[in-house]
């Protein structure tokens, strides 16, 4: 099939390149000419393990092309993918639909034959409803042009396994026609086993959002009891482990930390509670609120308890950060705890040096005033307290033995609760980790010590 891809953000640059490792014939649009003239070059520009090969592979084959030209689009296929990003409105909690509404609006007075338009951004429920009508409006074709939602369900790191081999599809569709052609473009993936739950526009929408509210509510319940841990002595993970082998709770996403950030799930989860409270029924997801509190509480935890190491003040004290990224294998800094955390030391007077593997250049352009290291051990050269903040292999594989060396105090606060404690103390470290007991060695002293 011929297809286009409208935005070539995280979202649409992975999707079009699987497309094409797909067979079809793929159209990426973007009204930004650098980031049109960086893929035609057959370069990403983000980092997405796997999508770079993809994308030089079918930008040299001349399956996957790209372009600035919604005539041009519209043109080119009769299926059109609107991948666009819906960030968090200034001021509000509620989604910014400016970008989608804005393909609909470019692209709708170009289509004068058949079409089908597939949304898969996340989006307040209704919006679906909305738009078809005004695609039915703009288009040429009127009613033959058609809307159907298919929600993403990407985790960066994996997306490209993600588009190629998803767990399940979603269509939101309101004819047999548009049913059709969606399992046309996915027929490589459905004969492999991914299962198709068709549905009505808004259901569709609501599983995305239904889906990252879940996930969000698992991540701050360990949290909160890593909270309720601190307060008693008891040990979280193990905590953690016990309840994880009840079936109906599982173990995944069940590891206390400093939470989680990025770029979709903490404005996902507002915007869901917002477009609840617009429907009137914002008392059923008023718990998202005390979700996202306990979330941010988590990074308030780290910052207090480097003060606490600290004396008082991380005033003049070296601090090692090992993360920048919100998430490993992603150079991805929206809404990074690793990097609010480092800031709000930075601010408090503490001399922070962070080293990230992938996310550098993003944390240096952000926050320039920060210092950083082209290593782990680098960064931890005379440090008083190191802080573990993205989980990366490459820091988990870290040997304390030989740091303990390096640094100016072996201390660690574990924030993602993912290091191995006895190794690191074993290695004279002493271990901090939220929602667990310190383990510290007899007579170690403060940071000024």
């Amino acid at each position: 099939m011929r297809l286009t891809v409208i935005g070539t953000g995280y979202l649409g640059a992975t999707h079009a390149a699987c497309m094409a490792e797909l067979g079809h014939e793929v159209l990426g649009v973007d009204v930004d000419p650098d980031k049109i003239a960086a893929l035609r070059s057959g370069r990403v520009p983000f980092y997405e393990p796997g999508l770079q090969e993809l994308l030089a592979r079918h930008t040299a084959s001349g399956r996957l092309r790209f372009t600035t030209s919604y005539e041009e689009a519209a043109a080119f296929a009769r299926v059109h993918f609107s991948c666009v990003g819906t960030p968090q409105s200034q001021g509000s909690d509620a989604a910014d639909l400016t970008y989608v509404d804005a393909v609909i609006d470019a692209l709708a007075p170009h289509l004068t034959e058949p079409s089908l338009v597939i949304g898969k951004s996340t989006v307040p429920v209704g919006t679906a409803d909305r738009l078809a009508a005004r695609l039915a409006e703009l288009a040429p074709s009127g009613a033959d042009a058609e809307l159907a939602w298919n929600p993403e369900f990407l985790r960066e790191g994996f997306a490209v396994r993600d588009t190629l081999r998803p767990d399940r599809l979603v269509f939101g569709v309101r004819s047999p026609g548009a049913e059709a052609l969606l399992r046309e473009v996915y027929a490589p993936v459905i004969v492999g086993g991914t299962p198709v739950i068709t549905a009505d526009f808004p259901t569709a929408e609501l599983v995305k959002t239904a889906a990252n509210a879940f996930l969000a509510t698992k991540i701050s319940f360990i949290n909160a009891m890593a909270e309720v841990c601190e307060a008693t002595g008891a040990d979280v993970s193990v905590l953690a482990t016990a309840i994880g082998h009840d079936e109906r709770i599982g173990a995944r996403f069940l590891r206390a930390g400093v939470g989680f950030g990025g770029g979709c799930l903490p404005k996902d989860i507002r915007a869901f509670a917002a477009r609840a409270q617009e429907l009137g029924t914002g008392h059923s997801l008023a718990f998202l609120r005390e979700v996202d509190a306990v979330n941010l509480r988590r990074r308030d935890r780290v910052t207090e308890l480097v003060r606490e190491l600290c004396g008082g003040t991380p005033a003049g004290v070296r601090i090692a950060v090992l993360g920048a990224a919100f998430k490993p294998d992603s150079d991805d800094i929206r809404d990074s705890p690793a990097l609010d955390i480092a800031v709000r030391l930075h601010e408090d007077g503490a001399d922070v040096t962070v080293y990230d593997p992938q996310a550098m250049d993003n944390a240096r352009k952000k926050h320039p005033l920060l210092g950083y290291a082209l290593s782990a051990t680098e960064a931890m050269a005379d440090a008083d307290v190191v802080l573990h903040l993205t989980e990366w292999e490459e820091f988990r594989s870290l040997d304390p033995a030989a740091l303990a060396a390096v640094v100016g105090h072996p201390r660690i606060v574990d924030g993602r609760g993912a290091l191995d404690a006895d190794r690191w103390v074993a290695a004279g470290w002493d271990f901090h980790a939220l929602g667990r007991p310190a383990r510290v060695r007899t007579g170690a002293s403060g940071c000024a010590g």
